[in-house]
């Protein structure tokens, strides 16, 4: 089968050469697999080193992502060549060398299968992104994000970097180009509404290589939770229930106060939900083989990944919901 890559990629010269050797090292035949790297006009080294590969290695390309958005660089990618499956991938991240082959063949365990995708282990490079990786690995940091938490194999509602089949894209549309974030998540939605399904096999799998700092991460996943609601407006529906949960959180944090003003019962009541949850969050951390050597800085990442997406959604509900406004051109600002 023929199989197109196609790489969101903008000012990526610490990862673009991992990226692309990752693929080069595929077992994959080359002859029958295409990387298009779409790029968002770098101005640091990177298109110099997409460059390089290319001349190199003929099924690599370069091509000018002119509206520097990832959703316009998948399609652009996609839609480079003929394919008969198509895996997104981002410049942050590599593959196993099996990682084309093992999505091609996960295919033949059901022909309604539409999507298949593995598992992301989250690498580091210093403490503080070893423990926003470590934090990203659990499951009271990202909820059933199972991609992330390997912890199941067979149908889920999302994948991370998945492999789609050419079907998918006929009956399905492609990625929608008014999101800034969310964008698979959005199109995975979208696909199952159609019939098919999304399969996680664990022998897929990737690495990727997290936020280099506590306040890109805040910002970053501040984002995911703004443009999610964007993404529950377009179709007049919550795409998953574990949403909700951060946005309950932080209402709660700031009702709490409030209230706690007025009643010693509600104080008593709103100090022990904080003492479960911090507790909750410690026993988390030390049960993370990852996190055990600095379990309160995890704790403290996962208040930052729950409350800095929390307070995107709410702002996501005041203006896309209440007010009926556009989304903000500041919140479309990767944070890379």
């Amino acid at each position: 089968m023929n199989v197109t890559i196609s790489i969101p990629c903008r000012n990526e010269e610490k990862y673009i050469a991992r990226c692309l050797q990752s693929i080069v090292n595929s077992d994959y035949p080359q002859d029958k697999l295409f990387v298009a790297v779409c790029d968002g006009m770098s101005t640091d080294k990177t298109r110099n080193i997409i460059a390089d590969f290319e001349n190199k290695y003929p099924f690599i390309k370069r091509v000018d992502n002119l509206m520097q958005t990832a959703p316009f660089a998948l399609n652009l990618g996609i839609n480079c060549r003929e394919f008969d499956i198509a895996i997104i991938l981002g410049a942050h991240a590599e593959i196993a060398p099996d990682y084309v082959s093992k999505c091609v063949d996960t295919f033949s365990i059901d022909n309604s299968i539409g999507c298949v995708g593995g598992i992301l282990n989250s690498v580091s490079e210093d403490d503080t992104t070893s423990t926003i990786a470590a934090a990203m690995s659990s499951s009271f940091g990202v909820g059933n994000a199972h991609f992330r938490t390997g912890n199941k194999v067979g149908y889920v509602d999302t994948v991370a970097f998945g492999a789609y089949k050419k079907n998918v894209f006929d009956k399905c549309g492609y990625f929608d180009e008014d999101l800034t974030r969310n964008q698979d998540d959005e199109f995975n939605y979208r696909i199952l509404k159609s019939g098919f399904k999304i399969y996680l096999n664990p022998e897929i799998k990737s690495t990727y290589y997290v936020r280099s700092s506590f306040s890109k991460l805040f910002h970053q996943y501040f984002q995911y939770g703004y443009w999610k609601v964007f993404v529950n407006k377009k179709h007049n529906s919550i795409t998953t229930i574990r949403q909700l949960v951060p946005a309950c959180f932080v209402l709660f944090l700031f009702m709490g106060i409030i209230a706690s003003f007025f009643s010693i019962y509600i104080s008593i009541v709103y100090i022990a939900v904080l003492f479960v949850y911090l507790f909750t969050a410690l026993f988390a951390a030390l049960s993370n083989i990852l996190s055990k050597r600095k379990p309160f800085a995890t704790v403290w990442t996962f208040l930052i990944l729950h409350i800095s997406y929390g307070l995107g959604y709410i702002e996501g509900l005041l203006n896309f919901i209440i007010l009926n406004r556009k989304p903000n051109s500041r919140k479309s600002k990767l944070t890379r």
